[in-house]
């Protein structure tokens, strides 16, 4: 098994759809890569909870991970979401994800009948066994009801083709934990957006972050200062700007959310699907005056 270990901001992408919801748009996620890239923004996750995984048909899962690879063009890595409720389907979407050029996968855990730790580990075996590429553990209790301590985390690693996790709990002292040492055979990457700052500042090396699909120059500069530099200064002068804006995010339906402020900066990404609904106007509004207040030029 290869080992993956990432640097800097992943933007958590959307999918884009037509104006109709019906189909993945394509060209839209060429606009997506090259607005985010082009911002100095170090990876894309697609296929996760941002880009409303659930509401897409396996063929269409990985016709919108392809797209995203295709669009990135080596530029930045890719990790692909391919987490399913079944481990066949999960084994399915990895090897499609692997034979596109992803540089990892990221894998949820199955997340209606909670799988107990000797389940999990069978699962991420299975697919480990299945396809040779770096798995990145999407930790996101809230969804899927299985809460790992920081000892289980490092076992995973161990035992498992998983390399790193994206911590979507916000649990700071385990996070904490995982960083400094308790789990030394897997990466800890921040997913809590109003925690970014704070796992800069420990020392995380890189973060998994919706944010930087809306403002992807601010993301980026964040990183620049605080990891980077070490400028910790500069980096507060920065998150004051940053904050606001993410706790916007957490605030309202996250998909939904991101996908009003990728319209609001120009990249227009369609509607989201249901039964997600869109952010409503007085939400967008609020959103609108964020991203001035932060400096971000919008349109509309």
């Amino acid at each position: 098994m290869t080992t993956q270990q990432f640097t800097g901001v992943l933007a958590a992408v959307v999918t884009p759809f037509t104006a109709d919801g019906s189909e993945i748009d394509t060209e839209g996620i060429r606009r997506q890569v090259d607005h985010i890239v082009g911002n100095g923004v170090h990876g894309l996750v697609p296929g996760g909870s941002t880009g409303e995984f659930t509401s897409l048909t396996v063929a269409e899962r990985k016709a919108s991970n392809r797209a995203y690879i295709e669009a990135a063009a080596g530029r930045v890595p890719v990790v692909a979401g391919t987490g399913a409720l079944s481990t066949a389907e999960t084994i399915e979407l990895t090897r499609d994800a692997k034979d596109a050029g992803a540089d990892a996968v990221m894998i949820v855990p199955p997340f209606y009948d909670a799988p107990d730790f000797d389940a999990l580990i069978a699962h991420y075996a299975a697919v480990t066994e299945a396809v040779d590429i770096p798995i990145m553990y999407y930790n996101i209790p809230a969804a899927t009801g299985v809460e790992l301590s920081a000892e289980q985390l490092g076992e995973l690693g161990r035992r498992t083709g998983v390399t790193s996790y994206k911590d979507t709990g916000g649990d700071f002292p385990k996070f904490t934990e995982v960083r400094y040492g308790q789990a030394a055979d897997i990466q800890a990457l921040n997913g809590w957006d109003t925690l970014t700052f704070a796992a800069f500042a420990l020392g995380a090396e890189a973060g998994v972050w919706g944010a930087a699909s809306v403002v992807p120059g601010l993301c980026s500069e964040l990183y620049e200062a605080v990891v980077v530099n070490k400028d910790l200064d500069r980096g507060r002068k920065l998150w004051e700007k940053i904050n606001p804006i993410c706790v916007f995010l957490e605030s309202h339906n996250y998909a939904g959310a991101i996908k009003a402020g990728t319209a609001l900066v120009g990249v227009d990404a369609g509607p989201t699907r249901s039964p997600i609904l869109p952010l409503a106007e007085e939400f967008v509004d609020e959103f609108r005056g964020l991203l001035r207040s932060a400096g971000v030029e919008v349109v509309g």
